[in-house]
């Protein structure tokens, strides 16, 4: 893997030099140790005996101590930038990350790096500290990217919305996303990339900003989830307004505590309903129904995100209207009561692309097991990430 090189002279003069010791931790009574991480932050908030707490944050201490990146809070050192490079190269050989990244395109460069200790952003980045961007994402299939142009086309919008200038025309933005696929090599995976206002201070306006900044990343996986059932809750946590729920923004804390709520609830996830009591989505999916007549039915895109892959599903599944199996595809507003009382409920998504519901809190979905309307749009929706028409697939010259 390639690391971040600094020379000499870019370190202004200053050799790099070893950490002279391991680092140790120590933690504030009453504080959460910043090492505790993800499922030890979730341990914690569930509020364990005190004891089990000292267990898990000695275990996540001694564990982030292997790995060299906790300090000495009171002895924190000064580090030059290329000290601070090689931190970085150890923090990423500490195999701390969960997934693979191939390459990242950044404006603030102006290029693309395949060394992942080098895929940062400022932390005065606006999108950071005060959530004024958005995203998009588009998977890579064989080689492909696919449905890169209907992506691009929600992320303008969303930037518009936002009211975050784009630094470079359309054709540019698309350009850069497919030098990057191709700089990475990859050709399974996804592709996301983010707009924010851009660096330049800590202030609540972007006014101080001088220009908007553009990120992309690939990240490479080789498997696609298997179509199998799950569970889901109906979310307490309250959902979005229209106008931040049909923009694409970073601002995904309400969708993030949504997906934990359910997994706390033994579920795959939440499932939010709008202000009038209508179900609305999953945390970062959409909802699919197949009624008592055998139609598609799926609630209207005006109060929430218009999933790219959920309008996709809707066209690929007029083959099975054609073929009798199912009467008709709908959108429209979705009690709780006729949701639950469904043959067949799905979540559709970029990242599961259909996947069948069995049961929605204590009632079961139809039979209870998967449905055959679920796995036939699940087998429309691969089979058109891999042979479907131009107009979905842009081959990438690698």
């Amino acid at each position: 893997m390639a690391h971040i090189s600094v020379s000499p002279a870019t370190a202004a003069g200053h050799r790099v030099s070893p950490s002279p010791r391991p680092f140790s931790f120590l933690y504030q009574r009453n504080t959460v140790p910043s090492s505790i991480g993800a499922v030890g932050l979730r341990s914690w908030s569930r509020r364990a005996s005190p004891a089990a707490s000292v267990r898990a944050a000695t275990n996540s201490n001694q564990a982030a101590a292997e790995a060299g990146t906790i300090v000495n809070p009171n002895e924190v050192p000064v580090l030059s930038f290329s000290q601070a490079a090689e931190r970085l190269n150890a923090f990423q050989d500490s195999g701390a990350r969960n997934q693979s990244y191939m390459a990242m395109y950044s404006s603030i460069f102006g290029g693309i790096t395949t060394d992942p200790s080098a895929m940062v952003i400022p932390i005065d980045d606006h999108m950071v500290h005060r959530g004024h961007g958005v995203f998009d994402t588009a998977a890579i299939m064989d080689g492909h990217l696919y449905e890169l142009e209907q992506h691009l086309d929600r992320f303008l919008r969303s930037a518009l919305m936002a009211k975050i200038p784009l630094p470079f025309d359309r054709s540019t933005v698309r350009s850069i996303l497919i030098q990057t696929v191709r700089a990475s090599k990859c050709t399974q995976g996804s592709l996301r990339y983010w707009l924010s206002a851009g660096p330049g201070d800590f202030l609540l306006s972007s006014s101080g900003c001088t220009n908007s900044a553009f990120y992309a990343i690939v990240i490479e996986s080789q498997s696609l989830q298997v179509p199998t059932g799950c569970k889901v809750v109906t979310s307490s946590i309250p959902i979005k307004s229209p106008q931040f729920a049909v923009m694409k923004s970073v601002n995904y804390l309400p969708n993030a505590l949504t997906k934990m709520e359910g997994e706390e609830n033994g579920s795959f996830t939440g499932i939010w309903l709008d202000d009038e009591g209508f179900v609305a989505e999953g945390s970062n999916m959409n909802v699919g129904f197949v009624t008592k007549g055998k139609e598609l039915l799926m609630p209207n895109f005006d109060k929430i995100l218009s999933g790219c892959t959920a309008k996709r599903v809707l066209t690929l599944a007029e083959q099975l209207v054609a073929d009798g199996r199912l009467s008709g595809i709908i959108s429209r507003n979705v009690s709780v009561q006729e949701g639950k009382a469904a043959d067949e409920m799905m979540l559709i998504g970029s990242g599961i692309l259909v996947k069948p519901v069995v049961q929605w809190d204590d009632q079961i979905i139809g039979s209870g097991k998967e449905g055959p309307i679920a796995q036939a749009l699940y087998d429309l929706i691969l089979e058109d990430m891999k042979s479907g028409p131009p107009s979905v697939r842009i081959p990438v010259p690698y």
